[in-house]
C-alpha cells in the first residue's frame, strides 16, 4: 500500500505530536510529550504553518512541517520546509519521498517561487534523498544564528 498525504488538522494533533516529539528526539533533544504537543498545537490552531501528514498501512508514518517565508530579492513567497520526520517502522517505504513531492506540490498550488530547508552536514542519508529529488545545496550563503 502507498503512502496516503493529507494537510494536518487540529483533530489530528494527537497524532502529530508523537512524531514531532520523535523528530526533536532525533536530534537531540530531551523527550518531551507535553511540550511537543503544545508547540503542535499552537502551529494547527494559529493556521501559521502547514502539516502534511503522512499513513502507511493504516498507521500515522511521517510528517514535514513548513513554513511561510518571503524573499525580498525575488519578491515572492517560498517555503521552509522546517521539519521532515518518518517513523522508523514506515522508513524505506517512500514515505520521505512522498512527503517531499507533497511540499513540492503544496508550493506549487500556493504560488511560492520554492522550497527551502537546512539540514545537518552530518544527515547523509536526508542530503542523498534530496540530491535525488532535485534539491540542489546552496553553497553561496552562509547561516548565522542568534540566540536571544
Amino acid at each position: 500500500m502507498s503512502a496516503t498525504i493529507r494537510p494536518a488538522t487540529i483533530a489530528d494533533l494527537d497524532a502529530v505530536a508523537p512524531l514531532f516529539d520523535a523528530y526533536r528526539q532525533f536530534y537531540g533533544q530531551p523527550a518531551d510529550p507535553a511540550r511537543a504537543r503544545a508547540f503542535i498545537g499552537e502551529r494547527l490552531r494559529h493556521g501559521d504553518a502547514v502539516i502534511l501528514l503522512a499513513r502507511h498501512d493504516d498507521a500515522v508514518a511521517g510528517f514535514t512541517q513548513l513554513y511561510p517565508l518571503f524573499s525580498s530579492l525575488r519578491t515572492g513567497r517560498i517555503w521552509q520546509l522546517n521539519d521532515l520526520y518518518v517513523a522508523p517502522a514506515a522508513r524505506r517505504h517512500g514515505i520521505g519521498r512522498a512527503l517531499l513531492a507533497a511540499a513540492r506540490d503544496h508550493a506549487q498550488t500556493s504560488g511560492a517561487l520554492g522550497l527551502q530547508l537546512e539540514t545537518r552536514r552530518s544527515n547523509a542519508a536526508a542530503q542523498r534523498l534530496y540530491a535525488a529529488l532535485g534539491w540542489r545545496r546552496d553553497d553561496s550563503s552562509h547561516v548565522y544564528t542568534l540566540t536571544v
